[in-house]
């Protein structure tokens, strides 16, 4: 679709640049220094868990169930904190390890034993001449960044309103062995906000390829409703179950925008068999995690009924967030044809997807006047948007007017660099 810029006159185009260079100039007088770069909670969001800091004290209990909080042991997590996990993770608890506050760390160091290890009964990855893994894009940078570092080649495939292109992603690995996995943010997808459909949770499960396969299943925002009826996602672990796949879902989640970030606790949920492999690679550089944090954390959320209460609360904080920003967006390039956004149900992230060739270009105009976003490219593997199209955008840790303020400088770059490409596609 053609941009407003592209259908005028080379004097009407001439005219509105110069009239968007005014307003650059203006904004650029004004010395902003506003940050949209990574999702994290507000302060006001992080505050909301500040009773759960005086749960414990030297009086305290610190028995939970028979297991002593202050001492070694257990390293597969207290039982209250694994019953916690289960029902986060949609698996029985005794099919869950309880860690440290990072989920990302969990991946890594899984990742890394099936590099150096293998899949039970099958080469190591590090063995193998190729190994490649799926990255659903736009997607999540930090997930690419594990699997480079061990030199495993990412593949992009497609996202769609429904989750990853699945006829993209069955063909793929039916007919390629060497693809050892994929990564999934399967609720409110980091940057998207998709949601799987059920058909695609089906398909992820029961689909045809290698034995020692494995989907990373990043359940990082399963909590994260704007309202109260959220987005449905199936359980992927009873469907693999049912075809006998139950070894490939290797889903993780964590704490980290729910309590404290960095302070959290994370889960590790899988089959039998997979929990018992991981957990005896990673027990020989680990006793036991912070016990104390897991029974604080399992006190302040004794059921999972309370989780889902606090979570409203942090969706009072998130909503007008993410209506702003499909305010602003529609107010100042709904009718110009230079975007398109999501507007997702929960999570942390909204996509923007700008004309070919220009979101590298409006990222730096942002920069130059203020505003601090996400590299453009860093959805993609490698840093690399084949297209140039894509930004994400993080809504959650600005206050409302700071949010409004880095979105208007948004609106400005974007228009502003449209109309410098449609007058330069023209000499």
């Amino acid at each position: 679709m053609a941009t407003i810029y592209e259908k005028m006159t080379t004097p009407e185009l001439t005219l509105a640049l110069e009239k968007l260079d005014t307003q650059v100039e203006l904004t650029r007088a004004k010395h902003l220094a506003l940050d949209m770069a990574r999702g994290k909670p507000s302060p006001d969001q992080v505050n909301i868990s500040r009773p759960l800091l005086s749960i414990l004290n030297e009086d305290s209990d610190l028995i939970d169930e028979g297991v002593d909080c202050s001492n070694y042991g257990c390293f597969e997590g207290i039982p209250s904190a694994r019953r916690l996990a289960g029902a986060f993770l949609g698996v029985p608890a005794e099919q869950t390890i309880v860690l440290g506050s990072s989920s990302l760390n969990i991946m890594q160091s899984v990742l890394i034993h099936y590099w150096e290890k293998g899949v039970p009964g099958y080469t190591p990855w590090s063995k193998l001449d190729n190994v490649k893994f799926l990255c659903p894009v736009p997607g999540y940078d930090r997930h690419f960044g594990i699997t480079e570092d061990l030199g495993i080649e990412n593949i992009p495939v497609r996202m769609t309103p429904t989750g990853p292109d699945m006829d993209q992603v069955e063909e793929l690995v039916a007919n390629d062995d060497s693809i050892k996995g994929m990564f999934c943010v399967p609720k409110y997808s980091n940057p998207t906000g998709v949601t799987y459909s059920d058909e695609t949770v089906r398909r992820l499960a029961t689909m045809k390829a290698a034995p020692d396969f494995r989907i990373v299943w990043d359940n990082a925002y399963c909590m994260h409703d704007l309202n109260e009826h959220g987005d449905h996602l199936m359980n992927i672990h009873g469907v693999a179950a049912t075809v006998g796949n139950e070894d490939r879902i290797l889903e993780v989640a964590s704490t980290s925008k729910i309590t404290f970030p960095g302070a959290g606790i994370a889960f590790f949920g899988s089959s039998e068999a997979n929990v018992k492999e991981v957990a005896k690679t990673l027990m020989v550089g680990l006793i036991s995690a912070n016990k104390l944090n897991q029974l604080a954390h399992a006190r302040f959320f004794p059921t999972i009924e309370a989780l889902h209460k606090h979570m409203m609360h942090h969706a009072e904080f998130l909503r007008p967030r993410f209506q702003l920003v499909q305010k602003k967006l529609s107010e100042g390039l709904g009718d110009t044809g230079c975007a398109t956004w999501t507007d997702p149900n929960g999570g942390y992230f909204v996509s923007f997807d700008s004309q070919p060739g220009t979101a590298q270009r409006i990222v730096k105009l942002c920069a130059d006047l203020g505003v601090k976003l996400t590299p453009a490219g860093a959805t993609w593997p490698y840093g690399r948007d084949p297209h140039d199209t894509n930004i994400r955008i993080a809504p959650t840790y600005p206050s409302l007017e700071e949010l409004g303020q880095a979105l208007d400088v948004l609106v400005l770059a974007t228009k502003t660099v449209c109309a410098i490409k449609a007058l330069e596609d023209r000499e």
